[in-house]
């Protein structure tokens, strides 16, 4: 049983017949509609509502004596809610005409759920529909970046109840504040790939416009905000960006014992018109940009290194340095698992000798969010030498393993704002990453059997599989001077080995 909690103000009569046509018309028959009109001026909009509670008994008006808002009236809905599960629908969107049913079925077929929400898209007032949002599934991270998760959200009732329902304080972010809170308590909770619910673009709407309601920025950055301290994360939140999106600004973890491994064979290139040691210059760009206190460099070399390059990084590494020699055939995976092997850090980070730090506090940054337990693996957004980007996660769709945003300007917002806060990600490149070393001895390390390509692939599906998030952080920024027209070459055996293993993927479930 579905009760369909719906505030009312002045609503244009035409768009309130659609929205209580989308649910009367519903394929699944158990539901309750409930229309709180909050003091509209507009008489009519009581006589319609009245009505409509005519034609079907499913329908129970409350009519508010007092205009109180949307949280008042939200929550005089809730009130008068008698089904399992509360459905939040606007006045004058439109529910598709299975939506009902098919959040029936993922209960049904769900363990303990106790929140469900589906894609969406919008409608103007002459029917076009557009602007497709493909969700994520459920991505923690991303809801404190920004409330993707918004419509169609249904929640087992005694849940809403629980947590206090609609906070006064919140308007224009009231949804946001709700499910923060619904979602930290939550057991089980559903994506519906599906849209089935449309968002009506009227003048003044959110939908249309969201820089209309910029008080709503300010009570989204107050509940994000209230969660990370209800969740015992330390952090702030901040406005992002853009209007709708918020930064979550951690404190660096400056004390976990880390081992930062790179692999090299101590090449050299010209960056910036410069010749450099790539590795020696990485690690000098890393060291000049952190307080970290308990961090060591693990530099895996290959015997034609050049001796020069290892005192030059003795010279800035000092006793930091724990210089690792790698004899035989090239496999980046085996370098990477034998610094592991003579590492000492509680927590490992992979870097690739060609970067160079651009943000603070690298390192740190990148541990922050591995204090949260089911984390494990963070990443970084990495920048070609002209500042487009390389890497801000991997997208695993359509039969393709590739990097997204591959070759966006930096100032890019992404698909739905996805390049301008941080998110979870099926998977991160090993030029920079950080995981727990528990995490990764769980997941085996870097499969040996992909010396060159998919490694990193392969390593972040195991992680995936074991029940982690992985985090892609979008503040943690550093160069990767790999060459934006190197040709890949990907042996048919090395596809062979990740296809037979994993499959071929469909729709990523973070970046669809």
């Amino acid at each position: 049983m579905f009760s369909v909690v719906v505030p009312v103000y002045n609503t244009r009569q035409d768009l309130l017949l659609e929205m209580i046509r989308s649910v009367t018309t519903q394929t699944y028959p158990h539901w309750q509609l409930v229309l709180v009109n909050d003091a509209s001026p507009d008489l009519g909009v009581s006589g319609v509502l009245a009505a409509a509670a005519v034609e079907d008994r499913r329908i129970v008006v409350v009519e508010r004596a007092v205009n109180g808002g949307i949280v008042a009236a939200s929550n005089d809905g809730i009130a008068a809610a008698t089904g399992d599960f509360v459905a939040l629908l606007d006045h004058d969107d439109l529910l598709a005409p299975e939506a009902l049913e098919r959040v029936a079925e993922a209960i049904r077929n769900g363990t303990n759920v106790d929140y469900v929400y589906t894609d969406e898209d919008k409608v103007t007032t002459d029917g076009t529909f557009y602007d497709r949002f493909d969700k994520p599934s459920w991505s923690p991270e991303r809801l404190r970046g920004q409330m993707y998760t918004s419509h169609l959200s249904v929640i087992r009732t005694s849940l809403v109840r629980e947590v206090g329902a609609f906070r006064p304080g919140f308007d224009g972010s009231q949804d946001h504040d709700l499910i923060l809170r619904v979602t930290e308590r939550a057991r089980g909770i559903v994506h519906i790939p599906e849209v089935l619910y449309h968002w009506r673009a009227v003048e003044g709407s959110t939908a249309l416009d969201i820089d209309s309601k910029s008080y709503a920025w300010d009570a989204g950055v107050r509940a994000v905000d209230e969660h990370l301290k209800r969740s015992g994360i330390k952090a702030r939140a901040v406005r992002g960006p853009v209007p709708g999106t918020y930064t979550v600004e951690r404190e660096p973890q400056l004390d976990r014992s880390v081992s930062v491994i790179i692999p090299t064979r101590g090449t050299r290139g010209v960056v910036f018109g410069e010749e450099r040691v790539f590795v020696v210059e990485a690690v000098r760009s890393l060291l000049e940009k952190t307080a970290h206190r308990d961090l060591e460099i693990v530099v895996v070399y290959d015997a034609e290194t050049d001796p020069a390059v290892l005192t030059e990084l003795s010279e800035i590494a000092g006793d930091r340095l724990t210089p690792v020699l790698f004899s035989g055939v090239f496999n980046f995976s085996r370098k990477c698992n034998a610094g592991v092997l003579a590492s000492r850090g509680d927590a490992v980070v992979f870097l690739n000798d060609d970067v160079q730090a651009i943000s603070d506090e690298i390192v740190g940054q990148l541990l922050a969010p591995l204090d949260e337990p089911d984390v494990g693996m963070t990443g970084a957004l990495l920048l070609f030498e002209d500042g487009t980007i390389q890497h801000a996660g991997h997208q695993h769709h359509d039969a393709n393993f590739t990097h997204a945003y591959f070759g966006y300007t930096a100032d890019a917002y992404g698909a739905f704002s996805s390049l301008l806060f941080n998110r979870e990600a099926s998977g991160l490149t090993a030029a920079c990453i950080a995981m727990p070393r528990s995490v990764f001895l769980e997941a085996g390390g870097f499969s040996e059997s992909l010396p060159g390509n998919f490694n990193d692939v392969d390593l972040c599906l195991k992680v995936g599989t074991l029940g982690y998030r992985l985090v892609w952080l979008r503040g943690v920024q550093l160069y990767h001077f790999e060459s934006k027209s190197r040709v890949t070459t990907v042996q048919e055996w090395e596809q062979r080995i990740l296809i037979d293993r994993w499959g071929l993927p469909e729709r990523d479930p973070f970046l669809a």
